[in-house]
């Protein structure tokens, strides 16, 4: 017997891609609602195989926090890099900065990277491996515009960032 789930593997992304698509089209002629319901059903399904699965978020209010956190860190950190770049130059202090990380999950380390890159100033440039062959424990390299200090930062980053996420995942 088949299944719904085999014929429409991703209902809420076939959804998402036909509102695109008539988005993108401007349009709710029929040919334009055919094209997007062929393709809301016909990308998912061919795709479905080939997506990993991700986990599932653990504490969905605390995500919410996240995102709103992230959200007020953002428009904070634009004010501050606005004062520096107008300011005169000489007292920008550009630097690296490795952060260690306890998170594993790859969804997790990706949000966290894409977290700092969001808040102006700051940039994750790589995620860093321990040895060579990739196992243990894994590093944050970060670039940030104006370094005070480099254990604040850090533990700012783990703190305010990491924590959540270890507790959302």
């Amino acid at each position: 017997m088949v299944s719904l789930k085999n014929w429409w593997p991703t209902p809420i992304r076939s959804l998402f891609l036909f509102l695109v698509w008539l988005l993108l089209n401007n349009s709710v002629a029929i040919i334009h609602l055919f094209f997007g319901l062929l393709l809301a059903w016909l990308i998912p399904l061919l795709i479905h195989k080939f997506r990993l699965i991700q986990p599932g978020i653990k504490k969905p209010g605390v995500a919410l926090g996240y995102g709103l956190m992230v959200l007020g860190d953002i428009i904070v950190a634009n004010l501050q890099v606005i004062r520096l770049v107008l300011g005169p130059n000489k007292k920008l202090r550009p630097a690296f900065v490795i952060v260690p990380l306890d998170l594993t999950d790859n969804l997790a380390i990706t949000i966290l990277a894409s977290t700092v890159s969001l808040t102006p100033g700051t940039v994750s440039a790589d995620v860093l491996p321990l040895d060579a062959e990739g196992a243990g424990q894994r590093f944050l390299l970060l670039h940030v515009l104006d370094l005070v200090d480099e254990a604040e930062l850090i533990a700012q980053v783990k703190q305010r960032y990491e924590a959540p996420l270890k507790e959302i995942f």
